[in-house]
């Protein structure tokens, strides 16, 4: 069932990850991304493509990076170029604008070297530069692949690192799903507890209904067939009264 569930999350997600594979010899500067800025309701966002995937990315002031890019889509309508520099590497994009947060245009990506030797160090080699940027849309840092990895969840592949980032699996996370409830070794068991909704609270509230060592699969089965906490006591409960 986790595979399933964890399907069905991942095809929520869009992320250039699922982009068509390039090869190797990849250059550093990927040049055919596009970007479109709108707003709804009362939500700007960024949607950057490329080949037959796209990634949206909130404005929401939540990552200091995208400040400037803030900025320049909240002006009026006329010519418009922003910059977003991550340590995966630079987008840098130019367009027109209509009005605040309604334009579109093109891009340049350029992978950064060092980023990609740090990735390899970790066995987190990309298989090509669109997962670079994928990584600077979803906010993937080596930051990140550490902290999961001193959780107890490491990151198996760059696509492990994509997908968690993708869904704010952070370390702080993992460690709040831990409980007497669930066995939690695996990135991807985080990743789908992540993508249904899974939470420390929820694990607890199990483990206070008795349910002890349950597997990640099972726990995300439950939240998925809408058992809550309150509903495995009373299952308990009644369970007793009939013996």
């Amino acid at each position: 069932m986790k595979t399933l569930i964890f399907a069905t999350g991942a095809a929520l997600l869009s992320v250039l990850a699922c982009a068509a594979p390039s090869t190797a010899a990849d250059p550093l500067v990927l040049s055919d991304v596009a970007w479109q800025a709108s707003s709804a309701n009362g939500k700007p966002h960024l949607r950057v493509s490329r080949a037959r995937s796209n990634s949206d990315v909130a404005i929401d002031g939540s990552r200091p990076e995208l400040a400037g890019t803030e900025a320049a889509l909240r002006s009026g309508g006329g010519p418009v170029s922003f910059t977003i520099v991550h340590d995966s590497g630079t987008l840098t994009c130019s367009g027109t604008l209509k009005g605040a947060f309604d334009g579109a245009g093109n891009c340049r990506f350029t992978a950064d070297p060092r980023f990609e030797a740090a990735l390899a160090s970790r066995g987190l080699a990309p298989e090509d530069r669109d997962d670079l940027l994928a990584m600077l849309l979803v906010d993937a840092t080596i930051e990140l692949a550490d902290g999961l990895t001193a959780a107890g969840v490491r990151p198996k592949d760059d696509d492990d690192l994509i997908a968690a980032a993708a869904l704010k699996v952070t370390p702080a996370y993992v460690r709040d799903l831990r409980s007497e409830a669930m066995v939690l070794t695996d990135v991807e068991d985080a990743i789908a507890c992540k993508a249904l909704g899974v939470d420390g609270a929820y694990v607890r509230g199990l483990a206070a209904a008795g349910y002890r060592k349950l597997s990640a699969e099972d726990v995300v089965g439950m939240k998925a067939m809408g058992v809550t906490p309150d509903y495995a006591r009373a299952m308990n409960r009644a369970r007793g009264s009939s013996r």
